[in-house]
């Protein structure tokens, strides 16, 4: 209803939207290069972005506009455990200094663009670059998803309700992606992510003097998680392993996507990606503030129709209007970056390892990436469609799934960087035992990420995830020892 919405929010929320909308048409003559009619230039911004363009786009699209709405959200539900967030983005950078400069110069050196194109290159195996890519368009689309809600709490925030808004802004969203590809986000992004540290930054420094100081605020929130008789601002001894799990299995998980893989490759070279695994850490510090929401929540006394609503709310009773505006449009922004880096990374995918491959091979370096500007938005469209059509928990659902499969790629794209040993059969019958047989896992456990396995001396819960990531190196180590020895040649005396 009009009657709802605060007009001073609503005016400061349209004017930024207006001016991020207004650099992603722009974004096409930043850095201009001499055609975008080019894969590489589309889909990469040239791979010329250097140390803080890629901090900002990496950051942009791996810290989300849903981030900021559920991970508060899960702590003012589960209190402590919603925190596997934090270990697992601290975990991840360790990886990703020692793994994505090795893997970035193979795909610089060969002029690949995808992950596909890597373990094409690695195998020679159609089939697995098949498997690869159609596993990172399949996981990306409920992520993308998850923007769309992220940005939907924004909206509903401000007083407007309906679909239109959010098919504006999507659309938006879709015509300058088309127009600028992977410049437009990370162009943004620069406004996008000092926008969410001043929002961060004001929330930490005002809402605790509003409600009694943080022995208040954790007080108020252990109260509440007794009261209901779940939850707890400290782990409990029997989450300690799924909590670790979690995050362990998430942190692997994290750049395999074709998002955090597309900021990577568009980068200028590995010492921007090493000194980018030092400095992206500042974001979890940022992610660990914001998770602290959750339990202001509580201390807010808040009576939320949902969890994802915790942030929002505490914005709308304790800050001026023309503020609360100014967090909602960073939330809503935030959601732009990831959603065109996603959609991006998907577009690739489809293009280089399907398109070229069984559509048109002969392909032209102009067609390949109209067909990418294309498929990105026809992937948009289908995850509003998704979220218009679907309940949200379908697409909760299907991105605890989509980080249970793009685990799974891990084997085929990063043990090829270091070890000649595995086959491309043993790499795929193991993909496809560690995606199939982790689904069936995560069905069985009604979609919660978590499975109980009984180790004698009781019974401990493990992200389904890594489950599934050990069976499938487990069966492809056994399957490459297997068709090892059927290769070798048999002595004399036995073929006697």
């Amino acid at each position: 209803m009009l009657n709802d919405v605060d007009s001073a929010a609503l005016a400061v929320f349209i004017a930024l939207f207006v001016l991020v909308t207004g650099m992603g048409f722009v974004a096409s003559r930043w850095r201009k290069p001499e055609t975008l009619a080019h894969l590489d230039e589309w889909g990469l911004g040239g791979r010329k972005f250097g140390t803080w363009i890629t901090w900002f786009l990496v950051g942009g699209d791996f810290y989300t506009a849903y981030t900021v709405i559920a991970v508060p959200a899960l702590v003012y539900a589960v209190g402590a455990y919603g925190f596997f967030a934090l270990p697992y983005t601290i975990i991840v950078y360790p990886f990703v200094f020692a793994v994505m400069p090795v893997l970035w110069k193979v795909a610089k050196d060969k002029g690949y663009v995808t992950a596909g194109d890597v373990v094409r290159g690695r195998y020679n195996s159609r089939s697995l670059e098949l498997a690869v890519a159609a596993t990172g368009v399949l996981a990306t689309m409920p992520y993308i998803a998850l923007q769309l809600i992220g940005m939907e709490v924004a909206i509903k925030a401000l007083g407007l309700h309906g679909e239109i808004p959010l098919v504006l802004a999507f659309l938006v969203l879709a015509l300058y992606t088309y127009s600028s590809g992977l410049r437009a986000p990370a162009l943004i992004a620069f406004v996008k992510d000092i926008m969410i540290y001043i929002v961060v930054i004001a929330a930490i420094a005002i809402v605790p003097s509003k409600l009694g100081g943080y022995g208040e605020i954790f007080t108020a929130a252990d109260a509440a998680f007794k009261a209901k008789g779940s939850g707890g601002i400290l782990l409990a001894p029997a989450q300690v392993v799924p909590y670790a799990s979690l995050a362990l299995g998430s942190a692997l998980a994290a750049f395999m996507y074709p998002h955090t893989l597309t900021g990577i490759f568009a980068s200028s070279g590995g010492n921007t990606i090493r000194k980018n695994a030092v400095l992206l850490p500042a974001y979890t510090l940022l992610l660990g503030l914001l998770a602290l929401l959750g339990y202001m929540g509580h201390a807010a006394g808040l009576k939320l129709a949902s969890n994802n609503d915790v942030v929002p709310a505490l914005f709308k009773i304790l800050f001026p209007g023309w503020f609360a505006g100014f967090a909602f449009s960073a939330i809503a922004i935030g959601a732009l970056v990831p959603a065109a880096v996603m959609s991006i990374g998907a577009a690739n995918l489809f293009t280089r390892n399907f398109w070229k491959v069984w559509i048109n091979p002969a392909v032209t370096p102009a067609g390949e990436a109209k067909v990418a500007k294309i498929t990105s938005m026809l992937v948009k469209v289908g995850a509003l469609l998704a979220i218009l059509l679907m309940p949200t928990q379908f697409a909760l659902d299907l991105q605890l799934l989509g980080g249970l499969w793009i685990l799974q790629t891990l084997p085929a794209l990063v043990f090829g960087l270091y070890l000649n040993w595995f086959s491309s059969t043993s790499l795929l019958v193991g993909w496809a035992v560690g995606l199939v047989g982790g689904s069936l896992l995560a069905w069985s456990d009604g979609l919660k990420p978590l499975h109980s396995i009984d180790f004698g001396a009781g019974k401990v819960a493990i992200y389904t995830g890594l489950i599934a990531l050990v069976a499938n190196v487990v069966v492809a180590v056994v399957v490459n020892l297997a068709l090892r020895g059927l290769s070798q040649p048999r002595p004399a005396s036995e073929a006697a």
